[in-house]
């Protein structure tokens, strides 16, 4: 078994079953009804600013170092985080929409990157949304095959 298996297997039981609290069957199953299309139009409206956000980031890159010591570091690392799970999230698109397995790993994987951003940004708000999304894609994970 692969460690993102391993991880996942871990998980499971802390998001599911000991979770604090199960969203209800109708929540779900309107969850992942609507979730591939909310995506898709979050992610067409969170492009430009994603851009403009990368200009901005790599026009600001070679000064970053003076707004403190590992700023530009942590500063970098979110910036990737955020590609890759922004990557991830298209990926998952096709998955999503035809209810395959497929679709939610890419989705639980950028879920994942989302909450090590937050962590190394020290966005605990984020965090703790990130935490209850994550609860939320494990508690849906079999509607996926």
């Amino acid at each position: 078994m692969n460690q993102s298996a391993l991880l996942e297997t871990e998980l499971a039981p802390y998001f599911t079953v000991k979770a604090p609290f199960q969203f209800p069957i109708n929540f779900r199953e309107g969850f992942v009804k609507y979730w591939p299309i909310v995506t898709l139009i979050v992610m067409i409206l969170t492009l430009p600013a994603l851009l403009v956000f990368l200009g901005i980031g790599a026009a600001l890159m070679p000064v970053s170092f003076l707004d403190g010591v590992g700023t530009g570091v942590g500063y970098t690392l979110t910036m990737i985080l955020t590609l890759v799970g922004l990557i991830l999230g298209l990926l998952a698109l096709p998955g999503l929409f035809n209810r395959k397995r497929s679709g939610w790993v890419f989705s639980y994987y950028a879920q994942i990157l989302s909450i090590v951003g937050s962590l190394v940004g020290f966005h605990l708000i984020s965090v703790l949304f990130g935490l209850l999304f994550l609860m939320l894609l494990f508690q849906v994970r079999d509607y996926y095959r």
